[in-house]
């Protein structure tokens, strides 16, 4: 193990930095900015483990370059669609993720969201501080009730399942959700006895809050499209803390302008960091700088999950977050 190289792409917290540097021959790759093309190329030879994050982009040359030198790509998030895991295995290198630990934070942030567009805090903010506020009245800044309204989920999983628990045990809220997975009825009953709905566009139209927990990747590329917004129930509130690339963001922008679209809160975008200057001419949109895991606890927990991982695999165990 003390002959592994090992490359760590962008900042992590101190503790996990500081517990790899002790046991660990480690390069901490400076400035904190996604890696370029030419640097992962360059690392492909260089490395026997890469340590990325969700917001690396691995390019395709990388794989077979790759081949018989990097043997694991212990990723530090939870998705892994920046990975191609099918060219990662065909080229023997290993995929390892982060679950679990940063289930309650992102559903805590899409709860904040979810609050947030509703109440309209972010407009209240920006006005209270342009120092416009002129005092309460009956009609100022009405916003949407949350508690006893129906929240439909896509994508049940650990995240979708946290979020159901926060709306219902929490607001009372009616939750439908949609999955591809038949969930058994305890697990539905565990999280706010949820109904199981047969399309996204059912959930749509029977959801005053609409919040998305799928994963990103092709499958579920521009998944919420024009269809979906059109079967909304009208008034509906989209909150997405999943991936950018799950929501159409022209067709977004349409259901905001035809009016079938009330408000959004919105922590994940199409290409980000770069952000389709559309979205700052929304007054209705609460827009957050992919914050789901981003507390002290979750993202300390995040980087040793990453190097658990990869310990066990240079010990030739299983890790137990491998993806592929």
């Amino acid at each position: 193990m003390s002959n592994t190289k090992i490359l760590v792409t962008r900042q992590w917290p101190t503790g996990p930095q500081e517990r790899l540097a002790a046991s660990h021959d480690v390069t901490f790759r400076a400035p904190d900015t996604t890696m370029s093309h030419d640097e992962f190329m360059a690392a492909a030879k260089e490395y026997d483990v890469i340590m990325p994050t969700v917001s690396d982009k691995i390019p395709a040359e990388f794989y077979p370059a790759a081949k018989g030198k990097v043997k694991i790509l212990a990723s530090y998030g939870v998705g892994y669609n920046h990975i191609d895991v099918e060219a990662a295995r065909a080229n023997g290198i290993a995929v390892t993720n982060t679950p679990d630990v940063l289930t309650d934070c992102t559903a805590d942030l899409a709860m904040g969201l979810l609050l947030a567009a509703a109440r309209r805090i972010g407009e209240g903010e920006r006005e209270t501080r342009a120092g416009k506020w002129e005092g309460w009245r009956p009609t100022h800044m009405i916003g949407k009730k949350v508690t006893g309204a129906t929240i439909g989920i896509v994508g049940f999983g650990r995240i979708g399942q946290a979020m159901a628990r926060r709306a219902h045990f929490g607001f009372g809220m009616k939750v439908v959700f949609q999955d591809a997975w038949n969930v058994p009825d305890d697990i539905k009953a565990a999280n706010g006895n949820a109904e199981q709905l047969g399309s996204i566009e059912e959930v749509a139209a029977a959801s005053d809050f609409l919040s998305l927990h799928c994963p990103g990747g092709d499958a579920t590329f521009k998944l919420i499209n024009a269809d979906i917004f059109k079967a909304m129930k009208p008034g509906c509130i989209l909150v997405n803390s999943a991936r950018g690339d799950v929501v159409d963001e022209d067709a977004l922008f349409d259901a905001l302008d035809a009016g079938t679209l009330t408000a959004a809160g919105l922590d994940v975008f199409m290409g980000e960091p770069a952000l389709d200057p559309r979205f700052l001419k929304y007054e209705n949109l609460v827009l957050a700088p992919h914050l789901g895991s981003a507390t002290d606890g979750t993202r300390d927990a995040m980087g040793h999950r990453a190097i658990d991982n990869m310990e066990a695999f240079l010990k030739g165990d299983t890790p137990g977050d491998l993806v592929s």
